[in-house]
C-alpha cells in the first residue's frame, strides 16, 4: 500500500499548492487574470478533497495503525495529514459558500493567511510522510531549527505554539478590521 499512497498523495497535494496559488492570484488581481483564477478555484479544491480523501484513507493501510500511532513521525504526520485534509475542506467548503464575497474587503487577505497556513501544513505533512518511507529533506532541519525533532518529539514544540498564538492574533485583528465599515 505505501507505493499506492505515494503515488496518489501527490495529486492533492498539488491541487493544493495550486488552489493557494489562484487564491494568491485572485487576491492581488481583480483582473481578468484574477476572474480566471476564482473560477478554477472551486475545481481546484474539490478535487483536492477526493484526491486528498482516498490519499488519506489509503495511507492508513501502510502501516498497521498501533506502529504508525506508537512513533513520534508516525502519529504526527497522521495528525498533519489529517489537519491538512480538514483544513483544505474548511477552504473548499467557505470558497463554495461565500462565492465572490470572498473577494472585497478584509476577506480577501484573511483568505490568503488561511491559504499560507494550509501550505505550510501540506509541507510539513509531505516532510514527516517523506521521512517515514526515507526519503529526507531540508526542511526536516527547518522543523529541528524551530524546536521540532521530527523523530523523538511527541508534543507541540514552544516555538510553534508562539507561531500558533501569533496568527491567531493577526487573525483577530483581520477580523475586527473586517467588521469596521469602508470610509468612502
Amino acid at each position: 500500500m505505501a507505493a499506492y499512497h505515494v503515488v496518489l498523495v501527490h495529486f492533492p497535494i498539488a491541487l493544493w499548492l495550486a488552489s493557494a496559488l489562484l487564491i494568491f492570484l485572485r487576491v492581488v488581481n481583480d483582473g481578468p487574470v484574477g476572474q480566471a483564477a476564482d473560477r478554477a478555484l472551486p475545481v481546484f479544491l474539490v478535487l483536492g478533497f477526493v484526491l486528498g480523501a482516498v490519499a488519506w484513507l489509503i495511507g492508513t493501510q501502510v502501516w498497521d495503525w498501533p506502529a504508525l500511532s506508537g512513533t513520534p513521525m508516525g502519529r504526527n504526520h497522521m495528525l498533519t495529514a489529517t489537519w491538512s485534509l480538514a483544513y483544505f475542506t474548511l477552504l473548499m467548503i467557505t470558497r463554495l459558500m461565500q462565492g465572490d464575497a470572498l473577494w472585497h474587503g478584509m476577506a480577501r487577505w484573511v483568505m490568503l493567511v488561511l491559504s499560507g497556513v494550509g501550505v505550510v501544513l501540506v509541507g510539513v505533512t509531505g516532510t514527516l510522510g517523506g521521512h517515514l518511507v526515507g526519503n529526507y529533506t531540508q526542511v526536516g532541519e527547518v522543523l529541528r531549527l524551530l524546536g521540532w525533532e521530527i523523530y523523538t518529539t511527541y508534543y507541540v514544540p514552544n516555538i510553534t505554539v508562539a507561531l500558533l498564538i501569533g496568527l491567531g492574533l493577526v487573525m483577530a485583528v483581520l477580523g475586527v478590521l473586517a467588521r469596521r465599515p469602508a470610509s468612502n
